[in-house]
């Protein structure tokens, strides 16, 4: 059922628009004795999740008892960053999802629609895993909210991505996370209808149907100020809701071009982006625009370490960023890959293909320890003075007589060239 749908390209969400269609849409549902929320963690501060979050609060007051972030397989948020995302909400209210023991399995997708859908890439079921406050916390309504915009593993993020990863176990990351690598990111990114969408969709469909869950979808964009905005609100508790949503963002967030770039230069924010688990969204969601034998050079002054997971970073450190058959060859070669499938998943997406070459320029990571993995690296201080993100505006500029094309922020799009997107 879809409550409320609203978004254009050239829409502009208020403040005042925000609260009335939020508060419109609960004064439909009806009166609710216990609320959880769950709104993405700060790796998706730009999401307006934080503001919808407390306005939700500011409804419901007492009566919305917990807020679970959906950390995934992320650090928990520190004070600080609930502070800055969610304002003055107690927080006493905040709980965290610890993905190794709060787990509750709803149900198995069976392996042969697993099969089926990966056109039999790979031949395994898939837990449909969530945090058991979802299942044991007696909620009589439950609010998804987040962000839709191209996502390398699922092809479009958010709606049931945010309850089964978000909120799920190490075993149903990690096969979701390698389903999309081996299937084929640039096959996935920008599409809303995917395998990995197709298997969530099935364990939402067959194993979920008790939870209250409604899904407050939001598509962000850029206006003529080049500020971020809300383009598009969708609030309801099915797919087509999310299509809306998706088809939104489409226009909103993916950037066709005529030509392929022979240089991008993109820009990772250091309270954002400290690690390439989380920084080579430069890579994923450029890869589709670069040329053959180009060069993607990232910014990083905020990098300090490869995988926020221990284990992860360690994995990382040990394999490096290799091809998808290198990768492949590894995971049959290694317990270490085979039992950590997201892992091998981020390598193989981390990867170029020797397609084009990456730079990264890191703020606290030394060249031995980038270069181990794989990628180039170059001093952020000497980048830094040729190419100044203060100075430099999105798309295309013109620096010392070269021609580079620059991204602010690689997590709010998708940019292709024609000749690349493959419908």
């Amino acid at each position: 059922m879809i409550y409320y749908a609203n978004g254009s390209p050239d829409k502009s969400f208020s403040v005042t628009e925000i609260k009335e269609a939020l508060f419109s849409v609960f004064d439909k549902i009806g009166n609710r004795k216990k609320v959880l929320v769950i709104p993405p963690d700060f790796t998706r501060f730009h999401s307006k999740a934080g503001d919808l979050t407390r306005y939700t609060y500011e409804y419901f007051k007492e009566k919305l008892t917990d807020i679970l972030p959906a950390l995934g397989t992320h650090a928990p948020m520190s004070d600080y960053e609930i502070e800055i995302m969610f304002g003055n909400i107690p927080k006493n209210l905040f709980r965290v999802h610890r993905w190794r023991e709060d787990l509750v399995t709803l149900g198995e997708v069976p392996s042969d629609f697993v099969y089926e859908v990966s056109e039999g890439k790979v031949n395994y079921s898939w837990p449909a895993q969530v945090n058991k406050l979802l299942v044991n916390g007696k909620y009589d309504l439950i609010l998804s909210i987040g962000q839709v915009v191209p996502h390398e593993v699922i092809g479009m993020a958010n709606y049931n991505k945010n309850i089964f990863v978000g909120t799920g176990g190490s075993e149903g990351i990690n096969k979701s996370h390698f389903l999309g690598a081996v299937y084929g990111m640039e096959r996935i990114m920008g599409r809303a209808d995917n395998p990995v969408r197709k298997v969530m969709n099935y364990a939402s469909d067959n194993f979920a149907k008790d939870l209250p869950i409604i899904y407050i979808l939001t598509v962000i964009g850029k206006d003529e100020n080049n500020e971020l905005v809300l383009k598009g609100l969708y609030i309801g508790d099915d797919f087509e809701c999310f299509k809306l949503a998706a088809d939104l963002s489409l226009k909103v967030n993916f950037e066709m071009l005529d030509e392929p770039l022979k240089k991008v230069v993109v820009y990772l924010d250091p309270h954002e982006f400290k690690s390439t688990w989380l920084g080579n969204k430069s890579i994923y969601r450029t890869r589709m625009a670069i040329a053959d034998g180009g060069e993607l050079i990232v910014l990083a002054p905020g990098l300090k370490e490869f995988g926020e997971d221990k284990e992860i970073d360690r994995l990382i450190r040990k394999y490096g960023y290799k091809t998808t058959p290198e990768i492949l060859q590894y995971v049959q070669e290694n317990d270490e890959l085979k039992n950590n499938l997201s892992a091998a998943a981020h390598l193989i997406h981390g990867s170029s293909e020797n397609r084009f070459t990456i730079t990264y320029c890191p703020g606290y990571l030394s060249k031995e320890e980038i270069e181990s993995v794989n990628f180039n690296y170059a001093d952020l201080n000497e980048i830094l003075k040729k190419y100044n993100p203060e100075k430099l505006k999105d798309g295309f500029n013109e620096v010392d007589g070269e021609i580079i094309f620059y991204i602010s922020n690689p997590a709010l799009g998708l940019w292709a060239y024609k000749g690349k997107f493959i419908n």
